[in-house]
């Protein structure tokens, strides 16, 4: 990575990203920090959380961070500050709903440091940023897993998350002509149907029912913040690539039972004394009526181990991908979180810097001369 020295701190909203962040840069990113992970050039932890009662007892205050850095170049936090919520929606799925202070707001910002001197660089707005670098790992399965020339994508879900998933779709899979979509309000899908038409000028297809999506496709892609799985398995054709997102971290049972390979990114260093760290995140919650003390395990972890490849083995040559087109294959990043947000982060910031954009923010205000 080029590297910049400066006096300054830039704080880097979320319209500059948009307008400097593009999604083969981002696959770029987190693919050469998957890599460095396993190598050992790059150190990460997976999400922790710490959860808090509120007044509301339907409503619970999360405080959530991710971290990772590369020797001899960036380091960056992840920082998120939610209250939780869970609401049903009109088609029975039970989702999670969040914000800050109000419905409709957030607050999410990644802290990018300097490796090498310890120097705060940026304070970089996480909402379009989160976006890419979900859709990037979607992106990076599909480029390694799913059959050459798909054509067809089969998606659950019309959200900020779909429209990124659609970008390194393509970006990985050029040859993609074909998107069938359903999700559970219909105005989102048609408005979401008819943006991916104009944006990549491919034919869009709007389902009324979430088995419609599965006929066809290359790629079935649930992106949703459901709170369970709502993939069906028994649905899926031969040769199917599967991106999951939400439904609790895991696609459904059936779709497991039928993967024949299945590509995990990678996995964050175990602490001393462990053979691996399979939880996506830890979750700490305090005594209070209703809450626990204690570790959360997320339904990820190190899943069928007979089927699985890293992306290092698959890069090394030590282990095969897909071996025929009428395998089905599922691919999700691990426990990696960190590893992506210095990863993206750095190239948003570094991209800043070269636009001169971003908002200066003086040294002096985050340095001081009292030993810490």
């Amino acid at each position: 990575m080029a590297r910049f020295w400066g006096e300054i701190m830039l704080l880097i909203d979320n319209e500059t990203v948009h307008k400097l962040l593009t999604m083969r840069d981002t696959m770029a990113a987190l693919e050469q920090s998957y890599l460095g992970v396993a190598r050992g050039t790059v150190a990460c932890r997976p999400r922790i959380d710490v959860n808090l009662p509120t007044s509301d007892p339907d409503r619970m205050y999360r405080w959530g961070t991710m971290e990772g850095g590369s020797a001899g170049g960036y380091f960056a936090i992840r920082m998120k500050s939610d209250v939780i919520y869970h609401q049903t929606a009109p088609d029975g799925t039970r989702t999670q709903e969040k914000y800050c202070g109000h419905p409709g707001q957030f607050c999410g910002i990644i802290f990018l440091i300097d490796a090498e001197t310890g120097l705060p660089l940026a304070f970089i707005n996480d909402g379009n940023l989160q976006h890419m670098r979900v859709g990037g790992d979607g992106g990076i399965g599909v480029k390694y897993m799913a059959r050459e020339g798909a054509e067809v994508v089969g998606m659950l879900g019309s959200g900020g998350m779909a429209d990124t998933h659609m970008l390194s779709f393509i970006e990985a899979r050029p040859t993609i002509r074909k998107l069938r979509v359903f999700s559970p309000t219909q105005a989102n899908r048609d408005a979401f149907a008819a943006r991916m038409a104009e944006r990549h000028g491919i034919e869009t297809v709007v389902c009324d029912s979430p088995e419609q999506i599965y006929r066809g496709a290359d790629i079935v892609a649930a992106l949703t913040d459901a709170a369970q799985p709502v993939l069906n398995g028994d649905l899926l054709e031969r040769g199917t690539h599967v991106v999951n997102i939400g439904g609790g971290g895991l696609p459904d049972t059936r779709t497991l039972e039928r993967v024949d390979t299945y590509l995990r990114m990678g996995d964050a260093p175990a602490p001393d004394g462990h053979e691996t760290l399979d939880d996506e995140y830890l979750a700490w919650r305090p005594r209070a009526p209703g809450a626990t003390v204690g570790n959360k395990k997320r339904a990820h972890g190190n899943m069928l181990p007979d089927k699985r490849v890293t992306l290092d083995e698959l890069i090394r040559g030590e282990k095969p991908g897909r071996t025929s087109d009428a395998q089905i294959t599922w691919s999700e990043r691990g426990n990696l979180q960190g590893a992506q947000f210095y990863a993206v982060a750095a190239r948003v910031y570094e991209a800043a810097r070269a636009a001169n954009l971003g908002h200066e923010l003086p040294d002096e205000w985050f340095l001081q001369n009292i030993r810490n």
